[in-house]
């Protein structure tokens, strides 16, 4: 399975953007601010790259959740539900709805999104994300 992240531009102490699953648009993402300078702790969103995607049990939300593998400087990213930028600490955030620097419905996406790739693991498939840098503002404003 082949994911792939869209990143707008960060703004309102947020970036957003759009997930697709095989070319397929599937939710909405709120991440952390993008920083060229040096990292954040808890504020700054992962580096743009290919990451492999694992479903494992979560200590801090006591759940199965995906996690991002071998993200440089970085440690136990997930996608999992949440609205704001306070919610992310370095995660992706998804939602199916978004106004302002908030996501909603992030439950629902998460459960969705999850699931497709949960019967994908199943089957012996390897998942992957790509994340794509914010493009140029003509394609944002798209």
């Amino acid at each position: 399975m082949e994911i792939l992240l869209r990143r707008r531009l960060s703004a309102d102490g947020c970036t957003l953007g759009d997930l697709f699953i095989d070319g397929h648009f599937e939710c909405m993402t709120l991440e952390d601010i993008v920083r060229d300078g040096p990292k954040v702790a808890h504020e700054t969103a992962i580096p743009a790259g290919r990451y492999q995607v694992l479903i494992t049990r979560s200590k801090r939300f006591r759940r199965l959740l995906p996690i991002l593998c071998d993200v440089p400087g970085f440690e136990g990213i997930r996608i999992h539900a949440g609205n704001v930028a306070a919610d992310t600490s370095g995660c992706i955030l998804v939602g199916s709805g978004r106004q302002s620097g908030t996501l909603g419905g992030s439950r629902s996406a998460l459960s969705a999104l999850q699931s497709q790739m949960a019967k994908a693991l199943a089957k012996g498939d390897e998942v992957w994300i790509t994340i794509e840098p914010a493009g140029t503002l003509d394609r944002v404003l798209a």
